[in-house]
C-alpha cells in the first residue's frame, strides 16, 4: 500500500471514530433527559443504567453506522479538496479511480466490522436494550403484548390475551389441538406462567375439554405444572424477537414461522436483510461522499456537508419508508430493503461520473 492509501486511510477511520466520539456521547445526553424522569420514578439501579447505555450504544451504532460514516468521509474529504490536495493527487497522474481505492478499503472494514456487530454483538444488545425498557420505561399497558395467536405446528394452536415478557406470565391461556376439520381437545387456563429453571409451564385454574363420539370429557385442577412444545418466543412481541436473534439463529426462527403460516414473516425478513443490505449501504454513500466532496466550492465544506446531510437523511427516509411499508403491507422484504441501495447506487454512479470528468 502506497503512502497515499495510508494518508487517507488514517484520515478515513480517524475522522469516522471521532464523529462517533462526538455523537454518541451527544445522543446518552439527550436519551438520558428524556428517560431520567422514568428512572428515577422506578428506581432503577445505577449499574443498570450504566449497562443500558453500553448497550444503546451498541443498538444505534449499528442502525447509524452508515450516517456516520458518510459524514465522516465528506467532512475529511472537503478539507483535502479546500487545501488543494485532492488537485495535488490528480495532477500527479493518479486517476480519480485509484483515488477512490483507499476509500474502498477504509469501507470494506468499517462493514466487516458492522457485519460482525450485526450479526453477533447487536442482538445481545438489542435483547438487554429493549428488555429494560419494557422493565423500566414502558407504561405497564406497553409492557404485555395484546391477543396473540399461534399456530405452532399442524395441529395445535394457542392464544392468550395479554403476555408479559418482564414476567413471563399470559393471560386468558387457551390451546386447541384440531386434525383435519375436527376439535379434538381444547385446554385453557386463567394464567399461564413460564418457569426458566426447567423450562416448564405453571397454568392456574386449569381446564382440559376431550372431545370423543361418546360425548364430552372435562377435567379441571386449580394448578398444574407441565411442558409444551412451543417456546416462550411464540408469545414475545415481534419487535423482541427478531432484533434479539442472531443472523443464522434468525434463519432457523424465519423459516419455523413459515411452517407455522406466521402472518409476521415480513417483519422478520426486513430484520434480517437490513443486516446485509447496510453494509453496502456504506459502501454506496462512501462513493457518494468522495463524488460530493472532492471538489473544492466556493461555499466550502459548508455547502459539502448541507449537500451530504440532505443525501443522508433523504436515503434514511426512503429506508425507513420501505421497511414500513413491507411491514405493514404485502410489499416485498427483500424490495423493500434494496430498493433504496439500488437507488443510491444509481446516484452514486451518476455523481461518480461528473466527478471523474
Amino acid at each position: 500500500m502506497k503512502i497515499l492509501d495510508w494518508y487517507i486511510l488514517k484520515r478515513y477511520l480517524g475522522t469516522f471514530i471521532m464523529m462517533l466520539v462526538l455523537f454518541i456521547p451527544i445522543m446518552i445526553i439527550v436519551n438520558l433527559a428524556e428517560k431520567i424522569d422514568k428512572m428515577l420514578a422506578n428506581e432503577v439501579p445505577f449499574l443498570e443504567i450504566l449497562s443500558y447505555y453500553g448497550d444503546f450504544t451498541i443498538y444505534f451504532l449499528n442502525i447509524l453506522f452508515p450516517f456516520f460514516l458518510f459524514l465522516s468521509v465528506i467532512w475529511f474529504t472537503s478539507k483535502l479538496a479546500n487545501n488543494t490536495e485532492v488537485i495535488a493527487f490528480l495532477s500527479s497522474g493518479v486517476s480519480f479511480t485509484r483515488f477512490l481505492r483507499p476509500y474502498l478499503i477504509g469501507a470494506t472494514l468499517v462493514c466487516a466490522a458492522a457485519y460482525v456487530l450485526g450479526t453477533y454483538i447487536g442482538p445481545s444488545a438489542s435483547r438487554d436494550f429493549k428488555a429494560f425498557e419494557y422493565e423500566y420505561l414502558k407504561k405497564k399497558k406497553d409492557r404485555e403484548t395484546q391477543n396473540v395467536y399461534r399456530l405452532i405446528n399442524d395441529n395445535d394452536l394457542i392464544y392468550v390475551s395479554s403476555f408479559s415478557a418482564k414476567s413471563k406470565t399470559g393471560r386468558n391461556f387457551t390451546l386447541e389441538h384440531i386434525v383435519g376439520n375436527e376439535l379434538k381437545y381444547k385446554l385453557s387456563a386463567s394464567r399461564i406462567r413460564f418457569n426458566p429453571k426447567d423450562t416448564t409451564y405453571t397454568l392456574n385454574g386449569y381446564k382440559k375439554k376431550v372431545i370423543t363420539p361418546e360425548g364430552d370429557i372435562l377435567y379441571s385442577q386449580r394448578k398444574l405444572d407441565t411442558t409444551f412444545s412451543f417456546d416462550i418466543d411464540d408469545l414475545t412481541p415481534v419487535e423482541y424477537i427478531a432484533e434479539t436473534l442472531t443472523t443464522p439463529e434468525l434463519r432457523s426462527f424465519i423459516a419455523k414461522e413459515k411452517a407455522r403460516g406466521s402472518s409476521n414473516i415480513s417483519a422478520y425478513e426486513v430484520t434480517l436483510y437490513k443486516r446485509f443490505g447496510l453494509p453496502v449501504a456504506a459502501y454506496i454513500l462512501t462513493i457518494i461522499a468522495v463524488a460530493v466532496s472532492s471538489m473544492k466550492r466556493r461555499g466550502g465544506m459548508g455547502i459539502n456537508l448541507l449537500v451530504g446531510i440532505i443525501i443522508a437523511c433523504s436515503f434514511l427516509f426512503f429506508d425507513r419508508v420501505f421497511s414500513t411499508m413491507a411491514n405493514q403491507s404485502d410489499f416485498s422484504p427483500l424490495v423493500a430493503v434494496w430498493l433504496p441501495n439500488v437507488v443510491f447506487a444509481i446516484l452514486a454512479a451518476y455523481l461518480l461520473y461528473n466527478a471523474k470528468r
